[in-house]
């Protein structure tokens, strides 16, 4: 009999949703879509400008496949991920990789720690999570520690003692709490993993739009760590507001990591497009000011949904000091009836008020990255009032 060979729970979350969008679209509902993890509209002027003129260049380099390296564009992975870190890199015994994004490269990430890896530790409980579907891809045991407000987000790196994990993948700042790692947690994983010979990648896509002083990169503690095996993964994605499509980014980490990483690479992949990443350097060289008020500008509008929210009774998981993703506990009651779970609560929202969010567990994610949220501020007050939701 021909059937699907893979594991169970392929079915996507987000289609799940599109699918009960459609429905209430169909229905007459104006949608508040607050479920979405892309910027609305294009990538910064700069950054275009710059791209389209690299798109017109007759240089072969700019054309070329790019593979491991970047010809078309000199030093891009050194000086993208230079924009991130505080740590003078090349004081370090370091080396870089230019990716094509990192969703493409998170895959890559368990088969470079090569065919004696038992066990991989994820941030996906709740969490982004492609690594989890990786693994599972790959046959590969998942450790999941719970993620939750007593712990800020951050699990303790030594609950992991004795269950055969071999490479740890995290993803701060947080999709989809919000919460950064500080130095002092990442000094504490990366102790522990240096005495177990544990393997550390961070996907650190949201890292330069933390708005919270306390936010820490794994390369500014990492460094410190002569014996540490470790990498750490930047996008331009929503670096330069919508640059989702763009496929930019580098990693760093230690040269054995690094290395092995881009033996896997370089035999699966061909590289990103050059003018695309000349477009992210120009932006990140000669346009920090506009890269600033993006970050800003989902601050502002992270700041104005969470008041919203709690005015209506929302408890929120956890302060949100990152990105543009709010995450909220799941009311016990609301429209006058008891809430099985954050799937009942999202598609009730959807249904009756057109507030769409993304359910991860037992919360629910509300994302401002495409609403201007004082535009709709009295249509999600009022749906939240009418809602009466309770704990």
């Amino acid at each position: 009999m021909r059937k699907s060979r893979l594991p169970d729970g392929g079915i996507n979350l987000f289609q799940s949703i599109k699918k009960v969008k459609m429905e209430a679209k169909a229905d007459g509902n104006t949608l508040i879509d607050l479920s979405i993890g892309q910027p609305f509209g294009p990538a910064l002027q700069s950054a275009r400008n710059a791209a389209s003129v690299a798109i017109l260049s007759k240089e072969e380099s700019m054309h070329e496949y790019q593979d491991n390296g970047s010809p078309g564009v000199e030093d891009f992975a050194s000086k993208f991920v230079d924009f991130h870190v505080m740590a003078n890199l090349r004081n370090y015994d370091v080396d870089y990789l230019p990716t094509p994004g990192t969703k493409p490269m998170l895959g890559l990430i368990p088969l470079a720690c090569g065919a004696g890896l038992k066990a991989i530790a994820t941030t996906t409980n709740p969490g982004y999570p492609t690594p989890r579907d990786w693994c599972q891809y790959l046959g590969l045991k998942v450790i999941e520690p719970e993620l939750n407000s007593d712990n800020n987000f951050l699990f303790n790196p030594y609950e992991l003692d004795g269950k055969d994990v071999g490479l740890v993948m995290i993803n701060y700042p947080h999709n989809p709490s919000g919460a950064v790692a500080s130095r002092l947690w990442l000094e504490t994983l990366c102790t522990y993993c240096e005495d177990n010979n544990i393997r550390i990648f961070n996907d650190a896509a949201y890292s330069a739009l933390a708005y919270d002083n306390s936010s820490c990169c794994l390369s500014d503690v990492a460094v410190d760590f002569p014996d540490l095996s470790w990498a750490e993964a930047f996008s331009a994605s929503k670096l330069i507001d919508n640059g989702t499509g763009w496929r930019i980014g580098a990693m760093v980490g230690s040269k054995d990591f690094i290395g092995d990483i881009k033996t896997i690479k370089g035999n699966t992949d061909s590289g990103f497009v050059a003018p695309m990443a000349f477009g992210v350097l120009a932006a990140i060289e000669n346009d920090q000011k506009s890269i600033i008020a993006n970050m800003e500008k989902y601050k502002r509008r992270t700041e104005t949904l969470c008041g919203i929210l709690l005015g209506a009774g929302m408890r929120p998981a956890i302060t949100p000091k990152a990105g543009f993703f709010t995450l909220w506990e799941v009311p016990k009651f609301a429209f006058a009836r008891k809430i099985e779970d954050a799937r009942d609560f999202n598609f009730a929202m959807i249904e009756k008020f057109g507030v769409v969010g993304v359910h991860f567990g037992k919360y629910i994610r509300y994302s401002v990255a495409c609403v201007e949220i004082e535009d709709v501020a009295d249509k999600i007050e009022e749906a939240f009032k009418y809602a009466f939701v309770d704990y």
